[in-house]
């Protein structure tokens, strides 16, 4: 550990103070990111590399928790992952300042393009049942009508110039550029691993192995091809019922959550105009390196 204090993140649904009394081991893998930037699919991966074998033996969810989410009381994640004898792999979406840090684990941060996982929040909000959502943290059921959401268009437009706080709304423009700007403060740290979303897509096969060297996992040759052909796109969206992280009936439409996949959705439903407010924006928010790494350079 190093001792630094943490900044506490909570919300609704969340509450990174979970991670209080956590007992790390040698080889823990801590996924963070922000919400659809890649967060099943690099467990996926992690999974996948660790077990070797395309069929994992239990829902992803049951084999990499969630640590902050609320719908499991938290005593019953720790004990989950305590009871693990394989390596573990532990999902946030607390920045890495609000995670205990511990020099025997590897964190990997993931990003995205902010536009792009901005419209995957949009539909994946869609999806999700609020009132059984309610039922399993155990707060009172909303009420009033349940009014539909704005158009997408308006809706992001409105997201690129929404200005909360960024440690109170962390899927917020602000609340992704604070997570990746820690992230990317300590991407020389020897524990710390970033993977851009755009490379998973790009060259799933090539990234599967960088992970697999930083984790320090050997993998037979013959073994490759089963297992990047397990960690795409249409074949995670087959296994739905298996590789969607929650299976307690939060989700309206379990096949949706795997809704895309692809990159360039966010710039596409803006005008030129549009995509320079929004890097004006992002550049006041986050340091220039990071953006260029971000959004590959792409201008308006």
């Amino acid at each position: 550990m190093d001792g630094r204090p943490l900044v506490h993140y909570v919300s609704p649904d969340d509450d990174s103070a979970r991670w209080e009394g956590f007992a790390f081991r040698e080889g823990d893998v801590v996924i963070s990111t922000r919400s659809r930037s890649g967060t099943t699919w690099t467990q996926m991966i992690c999974l996948l590399l660790v077990f070797q074998t395309p069929e994992l033996p239990d829902q992803l969810g049951t084999l990499s928790p969630w640590m902050d989410h609320l719908v499991r009381p938290v005593d019953v994640v720790h004990a989950r992952l305590a009871a693990q004898t394989h390596r573990r792999i532990i999902k946030t979406h607390t920045p890495l300042d609000g995670v205990p840090f511990d020099d025997r684990a590897t964190y990997v941060v993931v990003a995205r393009d902010p536009l792009d996982a901005a419209v995957s929040f949009y539909f994946h909000r869609a999806n999700i049942d609020r009132v059984r959502l309610a039922e399993l943290i155990g707060t009172p059921l909303p009420d009033g009508p349940n009014l539909p959401q704005p158009p997408l268009h308006e809706w992001l437009c409105g997201w690129v110039d929404w200005d909360p706080d960024p440690t109170e709304y962390l899927d917020s423009l602000p609340g992704t550029m604070h997570h990746l700007s820690d992230a990317w403060a300590r991407r020389h740290e020897p524990n710390v691993v970033l993977v851009h979303y755009d490379d998973l897509l790009a060259d799933l096969d090539g990234s599967m192995r960088r992970l697999s060297a930083e984790f320090g996992i050997a993998v037979d040759e013959a073994r490759w091809p089963g297992l990047v052909r397990a960690a795409t796109f249409d074949e995670m969206r087959a296994g739905s019922a298996i590789v969607a992280p929650e299976h307690e009936g939060l989700f309206k439409d379990t096949d949706a959550f795997f809704r895309h996949g692809v990159s360039g959705d966010g710039r596409g439903l803006l005008s030129a105009e549009e995509v320079r407010r929004y890097r004006a924006r992002a550049a006041a928010l986050a340091p220039a390196d990071l953006l260029t790494w971000l959004h590959r350079d792409r201008e308006p």
